[in-house]
């Protein structure tokens, strides 16, 4: 019988992470966790109640009363805060904005690691994120640290709104990334950093497909 893994996948903002992962989860069968939803709900949560982003302690008694709830569905990840459908309102600019400075803070990223954690326990699992091979699944069976050009992770941004019906110009986008994987990289807690045993995948010049194939294929050899 095979055996279900855990795959991690790590790496800055529009490297395509999400996309790649929930193809991967779904031709191997395997549960989807998406945890930049999850800071993504505590964000927009804080901000549709009025609480001061720069308070750590009052988004964290927050975060304790708040049920954030993944659901698969047909079209994907659901993300439920308190019961409420938000997968469409997390994905704004404001909460796009505003979630770096949230998960930057040690106290709500021990909260949400610890669930991702219990989400993860049994295998058969592909997460991504910014820290989940090195501080997530250190022990996952498979790391992929993803990433590509800010430029072309610009452009990748401005479809994605597009479809969502969000404006948004490239260079605002170009400066916001990079300003993002800036703050990503040197925060104190858990850091964006490629795990010493991930693998570097560089998917600039890569389509959607052939990222995903490339995963699948050191995956089934884990697997295996």
């Amino acid at each position: 019988m095979a055996k279900n893994i855990q795959i991690a996948i790590d790496g800055p903002a529009g490297a395509g992470k999400s996309t790649i992962a929930k193809i991967v989860a779904e031709k191997l069968g395997y549960t989807y966790i998406d945890t930049g939803a999850m800071y993504r709900a505590v964000t927009y949560k804080a901000l549709c109640t009025g609480i001061q982003l720069e308070d750590a302690q009052a988004l964290e008694k927050m975060l304790r009363a708040t049920e954030i709830r993944l659901q698969p569905s047909q079209e994907g990840q659901l993300v439920f805060v308190d019961g409420e459908n938000v997968s469409a309102p997390i994905r704004s600019n404001e909460v796009t904005a505003n979630v770096s400075q949230v998960a930057a803070y040690a106290n709500i990223r021990e909260i949400l690691v610890a669930m991702q954690q219990q989400l993860a326990e049994q295998g058969g699992v592909v997460m991504d994120g910014r820290d989940i091979g090195t501080h997530v699944l250190p022990n996952a069976e498979l790391k992929i640290f993803m990433s590509a050009s800010v430029e072309e992770r610009a452009r990748r941004r401005q479809l994605d709104n597009e479809k969502r019906g969000i404006p948004s110009s490239i260079e605002s986008l170009i400066e916001e990334i990079a300003l993002r994987d800036k703050k990503d990289s040197e925060r104190e807690a858990s850091p964006l950093i490629q795990a010493e045993d991930a693998m570097y995948l560089d998917t600039t010049q890569l389509s959607i497909d052939a990222a995903a194939e490339a995963i699948l294929k050191l995956a089934k050899e884990k697997i295996a």
